[in-house]
């Protein structure tokens, strides 16, 4: 099969020809239809995160169908349409496990990063990690769903019942964010780079009632704000920006250094908190959730051949909504 691998961190991807994976106990083996491309993958390739698979093939956003099950697999059929995020293991036997918060699991294991994930036209998952995807979405409008959308939907959940809300990087989970935050009936605002006119319109194209510069204070006090942009500058632009009590909500997986800032705009109960993963409840609730609403997914396709290019666009930031890979 064709892959995209991460031979060394910092480096380009290279296409490699490599053995169709086999299914092991418990695991679905997919033909990958689409994988779109998150930000963490670039957090991966560009070695903010410590110690991925040697070789890893990235990617954690995957739609495919079943081609083969493994020993033990039960609840699937060769041919079925699921989806594999970015939690891809955990042990259901540690406290967090235990506690319901597998998203924090001391031995998870994550698509992409320890164990191969779909810039490729095959990938090997644990069963018990894999989704259908409602029959509303095409393929490559389903991959986005897979961690925009469910990163974006936990992140949600953690601002509360926050009216006014916040969302700092219009990119491809703000873009989803946004559709079920108008659903619930909130007020959404949006933060992007300064002067970016593009993504300032598209934030108001899906319901954003005010979009500015994340340097520009919103017209009103927020009452939680949710960051996706990886900067950790925002952090202290964001308690400026929420109300007494308000909330930050940090959603990346990695962000630069915080600066320091004075107490006084942490005071009056405001809260910073970040999030971390998810859990299969969280997949379970959006992916029915989605169709509801209807969130509908901007995305621009490209031959996985290119990955290298799309990971070169979303590092600077020339994306509309989200960009996926196809074999």
């Amino acid at each position: 099969m064709r892959a995209m691998v991460l031979e060394r961190a910092g480096r380009p991807l290279a296409l490699r020809c490599l053995p169709v994976p086999e299914p092991g106990p418990g695991q679905l083996r997919l033909r990958v239809a689409a994988c779109a491309v998150c930000r963490t993958d670039l957090h991966v390739v560009d070695g903010e995160l410590p110690d991925p698979k040697p070789e890893i093939i990235p990617g954690h956003e995957i739609v495919g169908r079943v081609e083969a099950l493994g020993p033990g697999v039960a609840g699937f059929r060769e041919g079925d349409r699921v989806g594999v995020p970015w939690l891809g293991f955990t042990c259901g036997a540690c406290r967090f496990c235990r506690s319901g918060r597998e998203n924090l699991c001391e031995a998870a294991r994550f698509t992409g990063y320890q164990i191969d994930g779909g810039y490729a036209e095959h990938v090997v998952a644990d069963a018990r990690f894999c989704f259908p995807i409602p029959d509303s979405y095409s393929d490559v409008e389903a991959a986005p769903l897979l961690c925009a959308g469910l990163i974006g939907h936990r992140a949600l959940r953690m601002a509360g019942e926050a009216r006014r809300l916040g969302l700092y990087g219009f990119g491809a989970a703000a873009h989803i964010v946004a559709q079920v935050a108008r659903h619930e009936g909130r007020r959404v605002f949006a933060f992007t780079r300064r002067g970016d006119a593009a993504a300032q319109d598209f934030a108001r194209a899906l319901g954003a009632e005010w979009a500015g510069g994340s340097d520009e204070a919103p017209p009103e006090p927020l009452d939680a704000a949710i960051l996706f942009a990886p900067v950790g500058a925002l952090v202290p632009a964001a308690l400026r920006a929420v109300d007494r009590g308000g909330v930050v909500v940090c959603a990346g997986i990695h962000m630069s250094e915080i600066p320091g800032f004075p107490y006084e705009i942490l005071w009056q109960e405001r809260v910073v908190r970040s999030v971390a993963n998810l859990t299969r409840r969280d997949g379970e609730e959006f992916l029915a959730l989605a169709p509801q609403v209807p969130v509908r997914t901007e995305v621009e396709t490209l031959p996985l051949d290119r990955a290298n290019e799309a990971l070169a666009r979303l590092r600077e930031g020339r994306v509309t909504g989200a960009l996926v890979l196809v074999p």
